[in-house]
């Protein structure tokens, strides 16, 4: 992860006001929501995300910051449009969820830092929650763009009905393994857990491969699964879902413990600085 630069501050930034193309429940409390943001969708990378909020509307005062999803091309064939996946829970999502296609919302970013992409043989993508978010465009990305030669994604969630976007990730050629914490499906079991017997059999198969490990979800879940990697000696970046308030940098709302060159640790704004971070260096509290 390299230090803070200047291209990870909102200078470039694209702000939008766009109708709702897409508005739709997924999962249980889960919904896809597209706009139209040309100039957003052809220059994120995977891992950035955008802040959001009702056009007019001054409840809530701030947006809310959503990961991007995926993007969909054009008549033209290039980029113009954004999917974001948000779970319906707060005072922006509910009222969100009800919007009808139509309804102007206000957008913008990209924001933040997004995934390396450090060459690997295997990329494994371990989420759970709403952390399969960011993790389509980073699949494809690897995919597409050749710095993985394979990619899987570890998705788990308490129960079959929150699993949101799985044809999603199989669809684009992605191999997929499922666990929920009520074996409703997949296996019955932890992310972690699951990480663990993966880099295992990995190891054990090929000892050699080169494999990174990308993750997103409960921090908790980040916190063993970053643990998992260091046990076996595996490149781990973490997607910090930290509360955010202005998303530019400026009010210092989601900062995180990040270890320093020197062994010491100092907070990092994961708006600017961020989200993506080395696992080997956040302190998890």
């Amino acid at each position: 992860m390299s230090n803070l630069h200047a291209a990870h501050y909102a200078d470039a930034m694209v702000r939008v006001d766009a109708p709702l193309i897409r508005n739709e429940a997924i999962a249980e409390n889960t919904y896809l929501l597209r706009v139209a943001a040309p100039g957003i969708a052809r220059s994120f990378r995977p891992g950035q995300f955008v802040m959001i909020r009702m056009t007019g509307v001054n409840a809530p005062l701030i947006g809310r910051a959503f990961a991007i999803y995926d993007v969909h091309p054009g008549a033209d064939g290039q980029p113009e449009s954004i999917d974001l996946i948000y779970l319906r829970k707060g005072s922006l999502t509910v009222p969100l969820s009800e919007a009808p296609v139509g309804t102007m919302v206000t957008v913008w970013g990209p924001l933040g830092n997004g995934f390396d992409d450090r060459p690997c043989d295997r990329l494994i993508m371990a989420v759970g929650g709403i952390g399969q978010t960011p993790m389509l465009a980073a699949g494809r990305d690897a995919t597409e763009r050749g710095w993985a030669k394979n990619v899987e994604l570890i998705y788990g969630a308490r129960r079959a009905s929150l699993l949101a976007g799985v044809d999603d990730f199989r669809a684009a050629g992605l191999e997929v393994t499922t666990c929920t914490d009520d074996g409703s499906e997949g296996r019955t079991a932890r992310v972690p857990d699951v990480l663990a017997d993966r880099l295992e059999a990995i190891q054990q198969e090929s000892p050699d491969i080169r494999v990174r490990v990308i993750t997103c979800g409960p921090e908790i879940m980040m916190e063993k699964s970053a643990e998992v990697c260091e046990r076996f000696g595996v490149d781990c970046q973490v997607s910090m879902e930290t509360p955010m308030a202005c998303g530019i940098g400026i009010c210092f709302s989601c900062v995180a413990k990040v270890k320093q060159d020197d062994g010491e640790w100092d907070y990092k704004r994961t708006c600017v600085e961020g989200p993506i971070f080395d696992a080997c260096k956040i302190v998890w509290d």
